[in-house]
């Protein structure tokens, strides 16, 4: 057995004729996050005069993980899922450092490739460009199994098109393992989808599949220059040529403004500008109706045959129809009523959230000779992954509860330890044997944010 494989083990469930197995309980591992996001091993070409770093930590499904192991600490960094193809050039130096992590990471190595590795380069303007140096392995929902697809929030980054298939059939797959266990569905839950555009295609020719996936998700991020693209401009302010908060919410309007029956939720990474939260109003997501006992149905049906309180049979308008619940979603049941009292309605939300690190007033001297960022909170060296790692910190906030303004508050801390370093920040651990990164206890830095935010 391979040395990664034994210390980052994904264990399986048994199959269904194994279910009273004594094992179940011990050999399960809950999972609360898992990302599609492939395993890059990264070369970093920087801004004169600094040197190329190479070998580094990458790719979305890294960042993202990260992003969800910050605030994991052992045992529940268990909970964190990604998978990495693991080829022949694999650095041990790498393999250190995944170990350290203790994450669900399920390993796979391949003795007939190389692992997927990409160059990133960076203009002052923190423009990123990217190209794969090795073949690339993507991740499909076959790759998905055991604890993995039962995962309470899935990572996606793809392409609109893409991302319409792998919701199908991660759904499907989910819901045949479910019901191989239970012919009912009873104790089936739908996972959180957390969307992430790839650049290449963030086009206006992909504007009409983009809205087609909204639906299927639970949030869609794309950052500030993808959600441009889907509008054909380059979300820039033409006289400072920084980023636009204008432009971000003009477009989060009109891409909202064509949804207008159901709540959808965007959160657009702006870079130094922090994030944009828009959700659109309109019937709430994701409530599962309740199944009725016998008994329930008998009463319900004995309540119907006395009185038609706010409920209309489908098909024509009368006096006294309730334009209200009719338009607020049409909340058919399965006899064709509309019952208003089940009706939620969101009131939407728009609202801009900073970033952990604000750029200062005054450039800092030292800092732009190093290349990096210069802020009023300290100091942004590399840039790289941020976003994923934003992602990765958001999708396992709302996989645990959080509400999505307290998800952003968790996405923008974990960006932060990502942007410090080129890599990934060190895990270490302080005096009182607490957990933490680069020196820093994580539930510290969010509680300090917070309360600078709400």
């Amino acid at each position: 057995m391979d040395a990664l494989e034994s210390v980052l083990p994904v264990r399986t469930r048994p199959e269904p004729q194994d279910a009273d197995s004594t094992e179940v309980a011990t050999e399960w591992q809950d999972i609360d996050f898992v990302t599609m996001g492939m395993f890059i091993i990264d070369e970093i070409e920087h801004p004169p005069p600094r040197p190329p770093s190479t070998d580094i930590l990458g790719g979305a499904g890294s960042y993202s993980a990260l992003g969800a192991r910050l605030f994991s600490p052992p045992p529940l960094s268990r909970s964190v899922g990604w998978i990495i193809d693991q080829g022949t050039d694999f650095p041990p130096s790498i393999t250190a450092l995944l170990s350290s992590w203790q994450t669900s990471a399920l390993l796979r190595p391949n003795p007939d490739r190389l692992t997927t590795r990409g160059w990133n380069g960076y203009a002052a303007s923190e423009h990123r460009a990217f190209h794969y140096t090795t073949p690339k392995k993507r991740l499909t929902a076959a790759d998905l199994t055991g604890p993995l697809l039962q995962a309470r929030a899935i990572h996606l980054i793809c392409s609109p098109l893409r991302c319409r298939d792998l919701v199908t059939e991660i759904l499907a797959k989910r819901k045949a393992e479910a019901r191989a266990r239970d012919p009912e569905l009873a104790a089936y839950a739908r996972p959180l989808f957390i969307w992430e555009p790839v650049p290449d295609l963030c086009t206006p020719d992909e504007l009409l599949n983009c809205t087609n996936v909204l639906p299927l998700v639970d949030v869609c991020s794309p950052n500030h220059a993808e959600l441009a693209g889907f509008m054909g401009s380059d979300g820039l302010d033409p006289a400072t040529g920084e980023i636009s908060k204008e432009a971000v919410e003009r477009s989060c309007e009109q891409l909202l403004a064509s949804m207008p029956l159901q709540s959808y939720t965007l959160v657009v990474r702006a870079g130094e500008k922090g994030c944009y939260v828009a959700r659109n109003g309109g019937r709430k997501r994701g409530q599962p109706k309740k199944k009725k006992t016998a008994a329930a149905t008998a009463t319900t049906a004995t309540a119907t045959a006395t009185t038609k309180k706010k409920e209309y049979v489908r098909g024509g308008l009368r006096h006294d129809t309730d334009m209200e619940a009719l338009f607020a979603g049409l909340m058919q049941d399965d006899e064709g009523h509309v019952a208003r009292e089940e009706i939620e309605v969101d009131p939407g939300v728009e609202k801009w959230l900073p970033p952990y690190y604000r750029r200062a007033e005054t450039d800092d001297r030292e800092t732009a000779q190093e290349g990096g960022v210069s802020t009023g909170n300290g100091k942004v060296v590399d840039p790289t992954g941020g976003g994923n790692t934003f992602l990765g910190g958001l999708a396992v906030a709302l996989a645990r509860g959080k509400t999505l303004e307290e998800a952003c508050a968790w996405g923008s801390v974990a960006a932060s330890f990502a942007i410090e370093q080129v890599g990934v920040p060190v895990l270490g651990q302080n005096n009182e044997g607490h957990e933490t990164w680069n020196g820093v206890r994580v539930d510290g830095r969010l509680k300090e944010f917070q309360e600078s935010l709400f």
